[in-house]
């Protein structure tokens, strides 16, 4: 009878520290889009998110080396 004592306040902080770990989570928008990653796979490797300085930079290397062959 004494472990219930002792067990269910554990419980209730164990159940306290998940909700609010969710609730942050929810809040920081990490449940936004749930369907965005499993599309990106199917997209060209043309990322956007490259920025373009270096897109250019990859472009020149790979017009150089085309070039000297």
């Amino acid at each position: 009878m004494n472990i219930l004592l002792m067990l269910i306040p554990l419980t209730l902080v164990v159940m306290a520290v998940a909700l609010v770990a969710f609730l942050w989570s929810v809040k920081a928008g990490q449940f936004d889009d749930l369907e965005g990653p499993a599309h990106r796979i199917l997209f060209d490797d043309d990322d956007p998110r490259i920025p373009a300085s270096a897109r250019r930079a990859e472009q020149l290397a790979r017009h150089r080396s085309t070039d000297s062959s």
